[in-house]
């Protein structure tokens, strides 16, 4: 196998701040505090950054969606980076990661730091929400003109299809699908941060309101305010960090089918299945090696799809793999052991690779998987997907 550039790159710490429900503070405050954490956590000070990314650069279009971009917190840390980007498209929200590992594999920074905020929860009101679509100021134009007419106006929406496509298919049930919430809530329960800790039953799932059919309040993540930081590092810097830094086994991100939500060949798969198949290309490694998995949860269908790309689950067959409790925390694949986005609250799949780091250093306390060596990451949903595999 040729030379994997994504090797010369490695994670050297991460950093989150405070999440939660309206937490009334500026997207600003949370990101400098996640970046402190993160810099700790790495042994690194702030005149050692030379990179910054984030995903997907400061807008305004959304309330709440992405109130940060790099040049407030590049002023605000007082860094002088020789490498900075935002990243709107790609392999989904890990692009900004993927370029910050592509930045360091050429040479571009030695240490780069990627970030995600969001201040979704304190920005809706009764009357004002957040939304992809953004907020009615300007045309709307893309995909989301095709998807408008219809009322299909939210990703509930589209997403729906394809739950109602994949139970149709393969014959899975909303009780298959209530174990995804389950089970992470289960896990929830371990993690202190998370947002929602509470037992969830069957009944519970059950009897939730529903939003898009067949998709009800419990398969839908929770908005939240929060920033998570990941620092990417040059290998040969690992002699200047506070630890032993995770390697960056492979990556992926391709996309071969529509750039569309509805129109893809097959909507029982997902741009996941293009990314993670990439991915596999780039390692020797199999599914059968990977010890925890931290999958992209926006709505509990995309578990379920996330496992099936990476081969884990044959198609069709996860919501069975997971009703069968294979996925639990002392299961055979541990999924989203933190509570991932249903339970532990919507940072945009950077809490997934938070999560993912910490099991592999092992510093996730009673959620902890033992002997936890190998870690799979797939983030987004629909036509966005970006897979990454860890190893410790």
């Amino acid at each position: 196998m040729p030379e994997i550039a994504e090797r010369r790159a490695v994670i050297a710490g991460v950093g989150l701040s405070a999440v939660g429900r309206r937490l009334g503070r500026s997207g600003l405050d949370l990101t400098v505090d996640a970046a402190l954490a993160a810099l700790a956590d790495a042994g690194l000070r702030p005149c050692d950054i030379d990179g910054l990314t984030t995903y997907p650069g400061m807008s305004n279009a959304a309330p709440g969606m992405s109130p940060i971009g790099c040049a407030e917190i590049r002023e605000a840390l007082g860094l002088g980076v020789n490498f900075y980007a935002s990243s709107a498209e790609g392999a989904g929200q890990l692009s900004a990661v993927m370029i910050a590992i592509m930045a360091v594999a050429t040479g571009q920074a030695r240490h780069v730091l990627c970030f995600r905020t969001l201040t979704e929860s304190s920005s809706q009101t009764p009357g004002r929400r957040a939304s992809v679509l953004g907020t009615g100021g300007g045309r709307i134009d893309v995909r989301w003109q095709f998807l408008l007419p219809f009322n299909a106006v939210s990703a509930a929406n589209w997403t729906a299809m394809f739950a109602q496509a994949y139970m149709h298919r393969f014959g899975a049930t909303r009780e298959m699908l209530a174990h995804v919430a389950m089970n992470q809530r289960d896990n929830a329960a371990l993690n202190p941060a998370a947002v929602l800790r509470q037992k969830m039953t069957l009944d519970d799932y059950m009897g939730a309101r529903m939003i898009s059919t067949p998709l009800c309040l419990l398969d839908c993540d929770i908005p939240v305010d929060g920033s998570a930081v990941v620092i990417i590092s040059a290998v040969d810097a690992a002699g200047d960090l506070r630890r032993r830094p995770l390697r960056i086994e492979a990556i992926g991100g391709a996309h071969h089918g529509r750039d569309s939500w509805d129109q893809r060949a097959d909507i029982t798969t997902m741009a996941a299945h293009d990314a993670a198949r990439a991915l596999w290309r780039r390692t020797d490694l199999k599914p059968a090696d990977v010890d925890v998995a931290c999958l992209y949860d926006g709505f509990s269908i995309y578990a379920l799809m996330w496992l099936e790309a990476f081969g884990f689950a044959p198609h069709g067959e996860a919501a069975r793999y997971v009703a069968d409790g294979r996925t639990a925390l002392r299961g055979e694949l541990p999924l989203n052991p933190n509570g991932g986005q249903l339970s532990a609250g919507r940072l945009h799949g950077f809490g997934h690779l938070a999560e993912a780091c910490l099991q592999l250093w092992g510093e996730a306390g009673a959620r902890q998987v033992m002997g936890a060596e190998v870690a799979a990451v797939g983030v987004g949903g629909g036509p966005f997907g970006g897979a990454m595999l860890l190893t410790r």
